[in-house]
């Protein structure tokens, strides 16, 4: 059975950092891209990152070299490390799997529960 679990998420203050994992089970991580979106209240889902098989990476929001992601495929691991949290970055953090890198929710066929990160003070 395929699973996607985030953790790392948490409450941070601006300026701060936060590193996120989706942990992976049930299927072949090198086979597929893992793609991080979030969920702000109030909006729809936005295409954050998304690592390729082949580790190509693309950022889909205006991130400033402000996220990270990596994986590790004998973890079963994708990571996002976000630096300089803005309270904008408050969302709900979730990966999802898919054959190829799209900015569209619609082309992940599963995806995590989320994780939560809010940027206050």
């Amino acid at each position: 059975q395929v699973h996607l679990v985030e953790s790392g998420g948490g409450l941070v203050q601006p300026g701060g950092s936060l590193r996120l994992s989706c942990t992976t089970s049930g299927f072949t991580l090198d086979d597929y891209a893992i793609a991080w979106f979030r969920q702000a209240p109030g909006k729809g889902r936005e295409g954050v990152s998304c690592i390729s098989q082949d580790d190509a990476i693309t950022y889909y929001v205006d991130s400033v070299n402000r996220f990270t992601v990596s994986r590790d495929n004998a973890k079963n691991k994708v990571d996002l490390q976000i630096d300089s949290l803005k309270p904008e970055d408050t969302a709900v953090y979730y990966c999802a799997r898919s054959y190829m890198c799209f900015d569209l929710p619609t082309k992940y066929d599963h995806w995590g529960q989320g994780a939560q990160v809010t940027v206050s003070s």
